[in-house]
């Protein structure tokens, strides 16, 4: 099982770059996506935090547009992030990325995106890039980054497997989405269509807010994950804190647990991932009257808005709420109304729950076996057969 050493840009027939110049942005029109949107944990970005061109700018400012199945390329800040682009593409890119596109002829297009993300080659892009404050890998060192390409076969057998199960992952995301965003609907509707099924009750009334603390001061490298501002919106990916201190109960983080950063980003989230613990500046909110924790969650997400229009009203870096805030009133469904709502958001809320927990076994078969794949220990079926024996 041959394997040669091939530079990057060998390996590429273009290299759509946009950067250097400052986009014009409006307020609706063509996505743009930024750096923010591209994870080694997505098949394709994400659309977060988005800014958007005109059709005019669109057509005449960029130098190209990434077209399907090229790979979108992190310059700056995290370099090395890679996501593939899809079909259609709703999208452009400006600063701080590159779309690339693999020359067939040399590399299998889903084997270069596999590579590109392996733990061997994440490495030597560590190696290259450059700057402290803000790492950055410049275009111009393409041909320093050497990407392992073994014969044609494997490399088909390779990039086909880790796209398969990057895809089942992307799958669940959007089931993840769908439930949220139906059980959202269900209940704002019941809450709009019906109020007199609902009561007002202070938010403070429906759940502990349960504050976390200052626990990434102990990190040791090792044992349970420390959940952060940042993971609170991750993928299934895992931080880069963990730590062996001994907490209290109420200071860990199990699936299902709802969790608010009330600091920074202001998001609500359900917790997906194995035992972790609770870093400062996020509330695990234990619901109170046997309420589910659904209800907590979409509660919660009904003053978010206001929140977070409270959090930038504050003169800090980051904007914060304080508990008086959680004393302001909610939409509560009655007995009855509540009953009614958990028999259609209860099954939603355990789907996502589940694709969720798929998802985290998924992204760790894949990409522990990948590392064993690029470096021939493991054949493909066998791979294949670990992966179904375990999901």
């Amino acid at each position: 099982m041959r394997t040669r050493d091939i530079p990057f840009s060998e390996l590429l027939t273009a290299v759509v770059d946009n950067r250097g110049r400052t986009c014009p942005t409006v307020d609706a029109g063509i996505k743009l996506i930024a750096t923010n949107c591209i994870s080694n944990d997505a098949l394709y970005p994400r659309y977060e935090k988005l800014r958007y061109v005109s059709r005019q700018t669109y057509d005449s400012w960029f130098r190209g547009h990434p077209q399907p199945g090229d790979l979108i390329f992190v310059c700056k800040g995290s370099p090395g992030r890679v996501a593939i682009v899809p079909d259609p593409v709703d999208f452009c890119i400006a600063q701080d990325m590159v779309a690339v596109r693999a020359d067939s002829s040399k590399v299998h297009p889903l084997y270069l995106f596999a590579a590109l993300r392996s733990p061997e080659v994440q490495n030597r892009i560590r190696n290259l890039h450059v700057g402290t404050m803000i790492p950055h890998f410049k275009k111009g060192d393409f041909g320093k980054l050497q990407i392992p390409v073994p014969d044609p076969e494997r490399q088909a057998e390779i990039g086909n497997f880790y796209y398969a199960l990057s895809r089942k992952i992307a799958t669940n995301e959007r089931i993840v989405l769908t439930a949220d965003e139906l059980a959202g609907k269900i209940f704002r509707r019941a809450a709009s269509t019906a109020p007199d099924r609902f009561t007002e009750q202070a938010l403070s009334d429906t759940a502990d807010f349960i504050n976390g603390r200052a626990f990434t001061k102990g990190a040791t490298g090792s044992g349970r994950m420390v959940i952060r501002i940042a993971e609170i919106n991750s993928g299934p990916g895992n931080s880069t804190v963990y730590s062996d201190v001994e907490v209290p109960e109420k200071h860990l983080a199990r699936p299902g647990d709802v969790l608010f950063s009330w600091s920074g980003s202001l998001t609500v989230a359900r917790w997906f991932r194995p035992e972790s613990i609770i870093n400062q500046h996020i509330f695990k909110c234990v619901p109170k009257n046997d309420y589910p924790s659904w209800l907590v969650r979409q509660l919660v997400a009904s003053k978010i808005v206001h929140f977070r229009a409270v959090a930038a009203g504050k003169a800090t870096t980051m904007g914060h709420i304080q508990r008086k805030h959680l004393d302001e009133p909610v939409c509560v469904p009655k007995a009855e109304e509540l009953a009614t709502l958990n028999s259609q958001i209860a099954p939603l809320w355990d789907r996502a729950l589940l694709a969720e927990r798929e998802s985290l076994l998924l992204a760790d078969l894949r990409d522990t076996l990948l590392a064993q794949l690029m470096a021939g220990r493991l054949r493909v079926k066998d791979a294949e057969k670990i992966v179904e024996d375990r999901t």
